[in-house]
Formats: structure tokens, C-alpha cells, sequence
């Protein structure tokens, strides 16, 4: 059984700092797609950003880019996400998610498995 745990969240200020780590255990985690969705009030879930196990490329949404940055270690069994230069926009909760090929954009569309999630809060 995948478990997903997600660690990191909290509150920042607007321009600052937060890494998001999760670990992983019940999976051969090498083998996997790793990625973070978020979820903000009022808006649609979205994919964040993801690692693609087939090709080992990554890839980000629009709006963090430049900002953000994915990464695994596979001998750890985590995937990390680094936020910087926050803004208020980026308050939501995240969740760590695994699953195989290239992650969906889109929540409702992803096949796979959820961390619980955690909150983030970006004050301006």
C-alpha cells in the first residue's frame, strides 16, 4: 500500500521560503512519477509541478515557474518541493502525489496516489 507523507507547510510572508518534502514508502519509488498539486479556495486544483519517472524531465505550472523547483532523492525516497519568492497566490493546501507515465495538469484527472496534504499560507 503507497503511503504519501507530506511535511513542511505552514505560513510565510510574501517573498519568502518554504520546502514542501514528502515520503514515500510502498512503491518502488525510482519507477514512479513524482509531482505536488495544490488546491486554493475558490480555484481549481492544479498540478504545481512533477518529476516524470519515463523520461526524467520536469515540468511546472505556468505561474511558479522560476519560483518553484521539484526534486527526488531516490535513495531517500522523498521528492521535495522548494518554493521561493512566494506571493499571497500561492496559498493552498498541497499534495504530494504519485503515479505512473506523465501526471495529469488537471486533479480530477490524475490516476494515482494522494499524500493528506498541507497547508500553505502566503501573507502579503
Amino acid at each position: 500500500q503507497v503511503q504519501l507523507v507530506e511535511s513542511g507547510g505552514g505560513s510565510a510572508q510574501a517573498g519568502g521560503s518554504l520546502r514542501l518534502s514528502c515520503a514515500a514508502t510502498g512503491l518502488t519509488f525510482s519507477t514512479y512519477s513524482l509531482g505536488w498539486y495544490r488546491q486554493a479556495p475558490g480555484k481549481e486544483c492544479e498540478l504545481v509541478a512533477a518529476s516524470h519517472s519515463a523520461d526524467g524531465s520536469t515540468n511546472y505550472a505556468d505561474s511558479v515557474v522560476g519560483r518553484f523547483t521539484i526534486s527526488r532523492d531516490n535513495t531517500k525516497n522523498t521528492v521535495y518541493l522548494q518554493m521561493n519568492s512566494l506571493k499571497p497566490e500561492d496559498t493552498a493546501v498541497y499534495y504530494c502525489v504519485a503515479g505512473r507515465g506523465f501526471l495529469a495538469t488537471m486533479c480530477n484527472q490524475f490516476i494515482g496516489d494522494w499524500g493528506q496534504g498541507t497547508q500553505v499560507s502566503v501573507s502579503a
